[in-house]
């Protein structure tokens, strides 16, 4: 397992399989309210991706410091462009997906929602850092009503710039496509992050796919027994673990 570490300290472990053709990479970020990275979230599902044919790349990106701000975001945009710029390793470089738990979905969408901002990527080439499409998992999206408080707080304590953390304020046509999933019983992230940026993709004919699973606590992972966590209710659940051969038909037409 190679690792790269950018000037800023974060980490990208990288998963690669053996292949004599260019294959789709999955770069994962896993959640942790920006407090922490879940292990639930890291391993496991990079080996999952693997057994369905795909490289894939763990993103340490950075948490646990106060006011945060686009810090995470800026970590991911380090890891496309790493993936884009390598040489050597059989990645398609118009198929990396950015794929994000919870907190980490809000960094993945929100490299989603300002990857051409001259305002936040003031110099460089845009393209490079562009994902080619967002795997979103129950993820934290908005700063408005429905807002995971902790994550929000954990990257600005002025609620007078939360405005750019409210992701589905910012959709663009210009978004990458995505796949998003979410239980509607999440008390903890409430459906609603997903249901309302999928109705900002919508308006801004931007293609998703969205699968809305009737029960499941937070952070189910896979939902499959490798990642169980009875201590929270977590338990596996072969309706929800489908979410990722769902994903992958939707990578291999994407």
């Amino acid at each position: 397992m190679e690792k790269l570490v950018s000037e800023a300290g974060a980490e990208l472990e990288l998963f690669l399989i053996e292949s004599d053709q260019s294959l789709p990479i999955v770069i994962i970020c896993p959640g942790g309210g920006y407090r922490w990275l879940s292990g639930r979230e890291k391993e496991p599902v990079a080996a999952a991706f693997n057994r369905q044919g795909f490289h894939a790349a763990i993103l340490n990106y950075h948490v646990n410091i106060e006011n945060l701000g686009f810090q995470p975001m800026y970590d991911l945009a380090w890891a496309v462009s790493c993936i884009r710029n390598a040489v050597g390793i059989s990645v398609d470089k118009q198929k990396i997906f950015v794929c994000g738990f919870s907190a980490g979905g809000h960094v993945a969408a929100e490299l989603g929602v300002y990857w051409d901002s001259r305002e936040l990527f003031p110099a460089g080439n845009w393209q490079e850092h562009k994902p080619d499409g967002l795997i979103l998992c129950y993820p934290v999206i908005t700063a408005g009503e429905y807002a995971h408080r902790e994550s929000i707080r954990m990257l600005s304590d002025d609620e007078c710039v939360w405005n750019w953390f409210s992701l589905e304020e910012h959709v663009s046509s210009k978004v990458p496509p995505a796949f998003i999933w979410h239980t509607v019983t999440d008390t903890d992230v409430p459906v609603q992050n997903s249901v309302l940026f999928a109705e900002a993709l919508l308006q801004c004919h931007v293609p998703l796919e969205l699968h809305l699973f009737p029960y499941g606590v937070h952070g189910l992972s896979l939902a499959t027994k490798e990642v169980e966590e009875p201590s929270k209710c977590r338990f596996a659940d072969n309706h929800v673990a489908i979410w990722l051969d769902l994903c992958t038909d939707w990578i291999r037409n994407c």
